[in-house]
């Protein structure tokens, strides 16, 4: 097992080691995560990395990466476990079969337990406790959030049929919200708490330096200062991190050395999702907002 950092120092070395370029504020709210096993919670705009701090965690520290991704109409039964019904109708009619019967106490038992991500947390790891990811919280809705306070304050699930489990060593948990709606407060006060921002020119750089080492570092500072410039458009979804990364890599993959407008336009879905927003920006806008990035570079 791998053991957890020692230091805030020693976090940023730990994530950097993964290709994850965290802020100093990040850093520290991770460090203080894992040394008092709170949860940790993280708001911010799609794309911007709040995912792949769980994975990167996950991949340092050794440890398994278990998530449940949320979505409208998650239930207790969807996040915890559920029975086989199908095995269990073949175990009635095979002990009906064979004129042994069967009880109730032998149809309910781990055998026929379907386990789903939050009681996998909850069980014993060979290399340690996982990393619970609940990933985009705000998908949800509050019965659910009511649901996950007891899975938080006492990293526990209870299963009627079986009772309740209790984790031997309490998981490191992520959780994240695209704050499409707030998540209630009796939940937030469970975490540590985090707003992941987008990144300045230059992490952002060295973000995409650390995911697309290949790409030369004139193509990297305008593909970064565009996409900034972007975000500062009237967007209806203005791309994340995860976008910037993306697009660098759609540009190397075409042998592109540098930005033109024409470049810009082909490969404009790599970075924007929506039709409206991708015809705002095609053509000669593209070429203006190139035009911005290219006088923003020669001036610092």
């Amino acid at each position: 097992m791998i053991a957890k950092p020692a230091s805030i120092d020693a976090t940023e070395v730990m994530l950097a080691s993964q290709g994850y370029v965290a802020s100093r504020a990040l850093a520290t709210v991770v460090f203080l995560s894992l040394r008092l096993g709170r949860p940790l919670f993280l708001e911010g705009e799609a794309g911007v990395g709040k995912t792949e701090i769980a994975k990167t965690i996950a991949a340092a520290l050794g440890r398994r990466l278990i998530r449940l991704q949320c979505y409208e109409g998650l239930d207790a039964s969807s996040a915890v476990a559920e029975w086989n019904f199908a095995a269990q109708m073949v175990a009635i009619r095979a002990a009906e079969a064979s004129g042994t019967g069967s009880s109730k106490a032998d149809l309910f038992t781990e055998d026929f337990l379907i386990e789903r991500p939050l009681l996998a947390a909850m069980r014993p790891q060979a290399g340690g406790a996982p990393v619970l990811l609940i990933d985009e919280l705000d998908r949800t809705d509050e019965p659910f959030e009511a649901f996950l306070l007891e899975a938080l304050s006492d990293f526990q699930v209870t299963i009627p049929e079986l009772g309740t489990i209790v984790a031997p060593e309490p998981p490191i948990v992520i959780l994240t919200s695209n704050r499409t709606r707030e998540v209630h407060d009796a939940l937030k006060r469970r975490c540590l708490y985090h707003w992941v921002d987008y990144p300045a020119f230059a992490r952002e750089l060295e973000i995409l330096k650390s995911r697309a080492p290949e790409a030369q570092d004139q193509l990297s500072r305008e593909v970064v200062g565009f996409v900034q410039r972007l975000r500062r458009e009237d967007l209806f979804k203005r791309p994340g991190v995860a976008e910037t990364i993306d697009w660098a890599k759609c540009l190397l993959a075409l042998d592109v050395i540098a930005l033109s407008p024409e470049v810009i336009s082909d490969t404009l879905g790599a970075i924007l999702k929506y039709q409206d927003d991708i015809q705002k920006i095609s053509g000669s806008e593209a070429k203006r907002l190139l035009d911005d990035v290219k006088k923003e570079m020669l001036a610092s």
